[in-house]
């Protein structure tokens, strides 16, 4: 696996599950009939935002990232970013992979933190992850987030210096 900066072309491939990513409505804080078009904007980013990818060996784009400043002006010292793995290609490392590339670009790229506006509270594995790499819940916004199928469910606020 390769993980690189998103181009153009990668679109397709990053679209391809990210769709049903967006649709099921389980992570994401996004409305769950997202356009194509809406989301490519969302998510491709300019400067000083990126765009990631992991590819597999065959070129088939596996997982993405994005990162952002959280706040302009005196707050674009701390990044904000998403993931997303394809569904298929879960518990391979991806995400893990993906994370340790994002924060080591953001750190690099000058931020000096990274927060998570918006994790749901029964993305498990994703906490899991995320406090793994040094990340702590700042606060939980209860009911925060309308999960399909669990109803109103908590929303954490993750933080890490960088």
């Amino acid at each position: 696996m390769v993980i690189r900066g998103a181009a153009n072309p990668d679109w397709p491939g990053i679209w391809r599950f990210m769709r049903s990513i967006v649709e099921a409505g389980e992570t994401f804080c996004w409305d769950r009939d997202t356009t194509e078009q809406v989301a490519r904007s969302m998510w491709l980013h300019e400067a000083p935002g990126r765009t990631f990818v992991a590819v597999d060996d065959d070129g088939t784009v596996v997982g993405t990232a994005e990162l952002h400043p959280n706040h302009q002006g005196p707050g674009s010292h701390v990044a904000n970013a998403g993931f997303m793995v394809d569904p298929g290609s879960e518990r391979r490392g991806i995400g893990r992979a993906l994370a340790e590339h994002v924060l080591a670009t953001a750190r690099a790229d000058g931020y000096r933190a990274m927060v998570f506006n918006a994790v749901a509270q029964s993305n498990t594995r994703a906490i899991a992850l995320w406090r793994s790499l040094g990340f702590e819940i700042l606060a939980t916004i209860p009911d925060g987030f309308d999960h399909p199928t669990l109803g109103p469910i908590g929303l954490h606020v993750m933080y890490r210096p960088l």
